[in-house]
């Protein structure tokens, strides 16, 4: 694998926020049609880290997004959509023997994965050492890394290791995708990764069909070492389960009313708005609020990120 990493300057300030794991090249239908009969299609950036690395930059965190493309033309693309949002990519690896990896959206209808032996998939604990995590204040990692490659699987632990080693807080949003791995497999390797993190992003449906957990307090239980849990249960509500001070404190706030156009990406969104909240200083309904917004932006476009976060933000 290769790198063009310019070297950091007082021009270029290291990242505060470290977002890790793939971005694919996502092809739709231009006109949101089926993609069997469509003649024209998009390509744009698909991927959970990366989404959220560009809300938080939009809310103006300093942000890195850390990962590996092919040296193709589609890696050209992606990092140039990721760039031009304000993330910084200087620890992307360009790896002339793997391909970017891609995802066809059929609107509509279902995700197609064509990311095996992708560039990002054969990142390991190797590549930690290159990484500013010794310097980030934050650190946000998702349960997409561990299913594409063992190399993978390996990676997340040195991450953790890394990241308690160097003081940073850690985000892990569970985000489990059954196209990838067995609902049995997910659900052994997750829990344990998720339960070292200072801040676990849940979705209440995931929760449920991993380990039968049907509740906010019920899943809440299953994190005993995280300081914060949150669980997002669709167009309902979020609620936070904080133990940061000794004791378990819960907030809910019900989630914003909207016309969903496509609801891919809203979960990133979500997790950019609370911890863009979290790291301002923000209280719990303050974190959940920003988060319930940046979804609602989202969740009213057919794009898995879309800019500008809406007149509804509050900054």
């Amino acid at each position: 694998m290769t790198t063009a990493q310019p070297a950091t300057t007082d021009a270029t300030p290291l990242p505060e926020v470290l977002c890790i794991g793939e971005t694919m090249a996502m092809v739709t239908s231009a006109d949101a049609g089926p993609v069997a009969t469509a003649e024209t299609f998009t390509i744009s950036p698909g991927g959970a880290e990366s989404n959220l690395a560009q809300h938080l930059a939009e809310l103006g965190v300093p942000t890195a997004w850390v990962s590996a493309l092919g040296d193709d033309p589609l890696g050209d693309r992606v990092l140039a959509a990721i760039e031009s949002s304000g993330v910084d990519t200087r620890w992307v690896v360009r790896d002339p023997c793997a391909n970017t990896g891609v995802y066809v959206k059929d609107p509509g209808a279902k995700v197609y994965y064509y990311r095996r032996g992708s560039a990002a998939s054969r990142l390991g604990p190797m590549h930690v050492s290159g990484w500013p995590v010794a310097t980030a204040r934050w650190v946000h990692v998702s349960g997409i890394t561990p299913a594409l490659s063992e190399t993978c699987r390996a990676l997340l632990p040195t991450v953790l290791d890394a990241a308690r080693d160097a003081g940073a807080g850690v985000s892990f949003d569970v985000n489990y995708r059954p196209a990838l791995w067995s609902t049995a497999e997910a659900a052994e390797v997750l829990r344990p990764l998720a339960d070292r993190s200072d801040v676990v992003l849940v979705g209440r449906d995931e929760a449920e069909t991993l380990w039968g957990t049907p509740t906010a307090e019920e899943i809440a239980a299953l994190f005993p070492n995280a300081g914060r849990v949150v669980v997002k249960d669709g167009a309902v509500e979020a609620v936070e389960l904080d133990r940061t001070d000794g004791t378990e404190v819960v907030t809910r706030v019900p989630a914003r009313a909207v016309d969903v156009v496509e609801p891919v990406g809203a979960g990133d969104a979500f997790g950019g708005g609370y911890l863009a909240a979290l790291l301002r200083g923000d209280g719990a309904e303050g974190r959940l609020a920003l988060g319930h917004s940046l979804a609602a932006w989202v969740l009213g476009s057919p794009a898995d990120y879309r800019s500008g976060h809406g007149p509804h933000v509050h900054l």
